[in-house]
């Protein structure tokens, strides 16, 4: 599924692709997207096809397309706070992009049935919390992945605002989805075909929409002996943050809001200017005749005069030519957050920690 807009060069590319065609239209999604870069859940030797509106697959490795995750993201109306649950979590890069809108009060959990798959999304969070340079510009609600058939979810689960199942349910495990949500919350599930969003209305009431047609392999359910019992799935708990952790949340906040009113009237980014197309000054040719025995043979000779005006013509275009090398440079911003806890009077293993033990 997918092809629905076109290939990007990179992951800007591809989001400005998608705002384009619609599919990302809020701009905490698009600043969400464009944090998390696709190529990152690639494996080596892939990363190639990251930037296309297209699903990948290897072994047990699966990213939907982008178009899909961009309707995902809408239809699940995110907001600062809420809990969230992904069915399917795979590499965990939905769940990557949710934890930086649902923020460090939110819940954050994913089921996936792979084993090397949860091995694989618990590494990719890890270089995303130590490397990437988004991480310091958002509180983040860090993910929790456990293995299991999220078709045997304990029956006396917590319940969630916003669920995502990202494999085809049948219709009869329809209501089964349902009964993990909280009244007032959104499940988005592809069902019949259809990427459908349900709204909980009330205790027995649900509201459904259809979104956009898709094409999931449906669910995996657990094989097993006759009189067998299910291995169920016990969802990570609903913990209180310690003292510790949520000082680091505040000291974080209130140097990034310092920074943010230190900053403010400036761009952080510098707009790209297109580069202009500049005529290049011909060399003009002068008609004249010579004698050769008794012919008269015309001869094209250079102006000395155009020779000179074009050498200072040249002279003017390498100076613009460097003057606009200049101004494409996108002025990055930089982390000033960084800068701030360093120089706090603290111990250096409390700053390691406030960095969350990031190297930059």
């Amino acid at each position: 599924m997918g092809g629905a807009v076109s290939a990007g060069e990179d992951n800007d590319d591809l989001i400005d692709n998608l705002k384009e065609a619609q599919y990302i239209r809020t701009d905490k999604v698009e600043q969400a997207f464009r944090a998390i870069d696709r190529g990152d859940y690639y494996l080596d030797g892939y990363r190639d096809n990251a930037y296309k509106d297209l699903a990948w697959k290897h072994g047990n490795i699966h990213l939907s397309a982008p178009c899909i995750y961009s309707e995902v993201m809408e239809a699940l109306k995110l907001q600062p706070g809420l809990s969230f649950l992904n069915l399917g979590s795979g590499t965990g890069y939905l769940s990557t992009m949710v934890g930086l809108i649902i923020g460090p009060f939110g819940v954050n959990h994913g089921v996936e049935l792979h084993t090397d798959v949860v091995e694989y999304a618990r590494e990719k969070l890890e270089d995303f919390i130590k490397n990437s340079d988004s991480f310091d510009k958002f509180e983040f609600c860090e993910p929790v992945f456990v293995v299991g058939n999220c078709l045997e979810i304990s029956a006396d689960s917590h319940q969630y605002d916003r669920i995502y199942c990202g494999a085809g349910v049948q219709k009869d495990h329809e209501n089964y989805m349902k009964v993990l949500l909280k009244i007032g919350g959104i499940l988005v599930m592809p069902i019949e075909d259809q990427l459908t969003q349900i709204t909980r209305t009330g205790q027995c009431s649900w509201e459904s929409k259809n979104i956009l047609a898709v094409s999931f392999a449906p669910l995996v359910q657990q094989s097993r002996a006759d009189g067998e019992k299910p291995d169920t799935v016990e969802l990570p708990s609903l913990t209180v943050r310690s003292l510790q952790d949520l000082s680091r949340v505040y000291i974080r906040r209130t140097l990034r809001d310092l920074d943010s009113e230190d900053s403010a009237g400036k761009e952080a980014v510098q707009r790209v200017p297109q580069k202009r197309k500049r005529r290049r000054c011909q060399r003009r040719r002068i008609n004249t005749y010579v004698f050769v025995g008794n012919q008269l043979i015309p001869q094209m000779v250079e102006s000395e005069e155009e020779e000179h005006v074009e050498e200072e013509q040249k002279e003017v275009e390498d100076e613009e030519e460097e003057r606009d090398i200049g101004e494409i440079e996108i002025l990055k911003q930089a982390n000033m957050l960084r800068d701030q806890i360093m120089a706090l009077p603290l111990p250096e293993s409390l700053k390691a920690y406030l960095l969350f033990y990031r190297e930059k």
